[in-house]
């Protein structure tokens, strides 16, 4: 077994197909599905489903899978670790941040930890907090910004960096807008604008609701903060959202701006910089965990 075997099977299962694997490892189609089932050959057992749009991981397929990552993200640490005692910064960080997020969370830190290493390969991904979970634990990712309701779920470790009350944002003329609070029960009778099931924010509305064994009615879903509280301004529906998100400059700008109304009980959201149990491997994921949390 050699370490292309293992390079081949991760980017066939990542790419979806061979003939997208073999482009993005500028190598020849055939020399790929040759060095697969060599593979497979020497484990005894075939590790893809070749279907008519795309190649799925077997059950032996999943089992070798992480041990495959592992191997060749060892080999990349080891390279970065000679480098960095030649006083050099090179590998690739990858960071994932919720697609519900401004885009003023990352874009600074990041993108000037980018520019002081050109020599790093530096790359953005966005997502439900669910789906880069998933990410982060398969070693995809080195670092994230997402939102849970307490802390971060097995095999993560993080740091608080906000923590907000949520809020129910409205319309000027709406009912909710001239009250001192809504309370649960008055969110589960309107029709709601929130973020969709996997993101932070809502797993922490759906639980203070089911605590009350009532059922959010959502009527509009969107990963754009801005737009669900332009949606709320519209008189759409009840928007909620983190209280300081009414401050965006989108939203502020808007002639009628929706108007925040607490809610009781409160429930708050928090805020998280998280990174794989025990730390990112190589040193230019290190680096970048220690720039973005000073």
């Amino acid at each position: 077994m050699e370490l292309r075997h293992l390079r081949y099977l991760v980017a066939v299962v990542d790419s979806g197909t061979v003939t997208a694997a073999a482009a993005a490892l500028h190598v020849a189609q055939p020399g790929v599905s040759a060095q697969l089932r060599q593979l497979e050959r020497e484990l005894g057992a075939p590790l893809v489903e070749r279907g008519p749009r795309a190649v799925t991981p077997t059950e032996a397929g999943r089992a070798v899978l992480p041990h495959a990552r592992a191997a060749l993200a060892a080999v990349e640490d080891a390279r970065d670790a000679v480098a960095a005692l030649r006083g050099l910064l090179r590998g690739r960080v990858a960071v994932g941040m919720a697609t519900s997020l401004p885009d003023t969370v990352l874009a600074d830190p990041v993108g000037d930890f980018a520019a002081a290493h050109p020599q790093l390969e530096v790359t953005l991904r966005e997502g439900t907090t669910d789906e880069l979970v998933d990410e982060l634990r398969a070693g995809r990712l080195d670092v994230a910004v997402l939102g849970f309701p307490h802390a971060p779920p097995d095999g993560l470790d993080g740091r608080v960096l906000v923590e907000s009350p949520l809020v129910a944002a409205v319309a000027a003329d709406d009912p909710f807008a001239g009250r001192a609070a809504v309370s649960l029960e008055d969110l589960a009778a309107r029709p709601l604008i929130c973020l969709p099931r996997g993101h932070g924010l809502r797993a922490a509305l759906d639980a203070a609701l089911a605590a009350r064994s009532l059922t959010a009615r959502v009527g509009f879903e969107s990963g754009a903060m801005t737009l669900l509280l332009r949606l709320a301004a519209r008189g759409a529906g009840v928007a909620v959202v983190p209280e300081p998100a009414l401050g965006a400059a989108g939203v502020a700008a808007l002639a009628r701006p929706p108007v925040a109304v607490p809610i009781t009980p409160e429930v708050r959201t928090r805020l998280h910089l998280v990174w794989r149990s025990g730390g990112p491997g190589g040193p230019a994921a290190r680096a970048l965990l220690e720039s973005l949390l000073r």
